[in-house]
């Protein structure tokens, strides 16, 4: 029987196959609708309430569009047999995502890619009991796939590679639900331009310019929607907050017992995939507002903080040059406006590498984008064009300290802040002096502001 989803950016996704009709059915898969995709940036783009559902269904669907177009067009290149198998993956790749999943898992160490394998090999959930239902063997190849593992690297590439159907769904997805253009890109010719190889996927030289325009669109959605500061800030604070939680835990089972049930087991580090699957952000959100009710002061104030949006501000630092200890001083001026820096400041870090070629020397090689040339030979990507060739190894993002707002209204700690930057000296001895006393033997450290929260 075949099903529709009318998607806003797909415009309709078919669902023909059995097995992936009766995965979508799922409770873990329909867990997924309680899961927002962009975590806390929605308190920046207000459109942003988006699910992990309709980001799972979009690679599916994205997925098939490939598999597809590889069976009539490639029949010497590509095995139809991998078809089912890939949009499989391509359906369940982000299943084990959790609540507000990469702040919590910080945390309490949990891993959703780790999970999202767990999910699909484990003989207590239903997604494996449909799985095992095609071959004994088929769940643990679904999984080698989202591990890079499968011996296919074409199945790989697909749901995981610098370009590929889950990167090209949220791109597109994420700009959507934003109201951000950055993320916007030609993906129906892409799709047609896409070719497989021996070692993996390539593009035709024709559609070289709609991937140049894919890995620039990447670029400015990690710079301006992404790395928001104002959704770090709502991050810092969900982690501090749930970071006070456990804390008081110790001394409180009781009342989290009754308030939070469903976090016990992740503060007592003993939980099983079971109690990972009982969150999602509205079991969360609920939690938080409980405790804006409690009696200690930093738990309620942080809850409430996060609950009403009430953001921190921030400042970049180059770590390069700044030592952690260099932001003491900061720490000791929140501290004594009566903000316990524990809890009340944070480091928040954001880098990204638009586009690399591939290095087998380095921690975690990426695959590098190939261009198919009309003589039959393979080039990268950034050999050809010089636009992807300016962004090859660079990388962007920042660090950012972030402190209450009021701390602005300060003069001990604004007297460091001289034309929207603030001057940190070496010399931490003389806090009073003012940064037109630097010598030449203190060397500043310049922090720029954001006045932008």
């Amino acid at each position: 029987m075949e099903k529709v989803f009318r998607d806003p950016v797909h415009d309709y996704i078919t669902v023909n196959h059995p097995v992936i009709s009766e995965l979508i059915d799922t409770a873990e898969f329909q867990r997924l609708r309680r899961i927002k995709q962009l975590g806390t940036s929605s308190f920046t783009f207000h459109g942003a309430e988006h699910t992990r559902f309709s980001h799972c269904l979009g690679v599916y669907h994205i997925a098939k569009r490939i598999t597809d177009y590889f069976s009539r067009n490639f029949p010497l290149e590509w095995n139809p047999d991998e078809n089912l198998l890939t949009q499989c993956a391509a359906l369940l790749h982000d299943v084990g995502h959790g609540a507000y999943s990469h702040t919590f898992e910080g945390l309490f160490n949990t891993d959703h890619e780790a999970v999202t394998q767990e999910i699909i090999t484990s003989p207590d959930t239903e997604i494996n009991e449909i799985l095992r239902k095609v071959s004994p063997d088929f769940p643990e190849k679904v999984a080698s796939v989202i591990s890079h593992e499968y011996s296919n690297p074409q199945v790989v590439q697909l749901i995981s590679s610098q370009i590929d159907a889950d990167r090209m769904d949220y791109l597109l997805r994420d700009a959507y639900f934003t109201g951000a253009v950055y993320g916007q890109f030609d993906l129906t010719w892409i799709l047609r331009v896409i070719v497989p190889t021996e070692n993996g996927i390539a593009f035709k030289y024709s559609g070289m310019h709609a991937v140049e325009d894919y890995i620039v669109s990447r670029y400015q959605m990690y710079m301006q929607v992404y790395f928001h500061a104002s959704s770090r800030s709502m991050e810092v604070l969900l982690q501090k907050l749930l970071a006070r939680a456990k804390f008081l835990y110790a001394s409180q089972p009781d009342y989290f017992a009754i308030s939070s049930p469903c976090l016990v087991p992740f503060f007592e580090q003993n939980h099983n995939l079971q109690d990972y699957l009982r969150l999602d952000d509205g079991v969360m959100n609920t939690y938080f507002q409980v405790w804006m009710s409690h009696d200690d002061e930093i738990l309620a104030d942080l809850a409430s903080a996060y609950v009403n949006r009430h953001l921190l501000k921030s400042i970049t630092f180059d770590p390069k040059t700044v030592e952690l200890e260099d932001l003491e001083i900061l720490s000791s001026l929140v501290e004594e406006a009566g903000f316990n820096p524990d809890y009340y400041t944070g480091i928040h870090s954001n880098y990204d590498l638009p586009y690399d070629f591939y290095r087998p020397s380095s921690e975690k090689p990426r695959t590098e984008i190939n261009i198919l040339q009309k003589n039959g030979s393979l080039t990268e990507l950034s050999v050809l064009s010089p636009l992807i060739k300016s962004l090859t190894g660079t990388i962007h993002g920042n660090s950012r300290f972030y402190f209450p707002k009021i701390m602005l209204e300060n003069p001990e700690f604004t007297k460091y802040i001289v034309n929207d930057s603030l001057v940190i000296n070496q010399n931490f001895t003389d806090r009073n002096s003012t940064a037109s006393e630097n010598t030449d033997d203190s060397v500043s450290k310049q922090l720029s502001l954001d006045d932008n929260l």
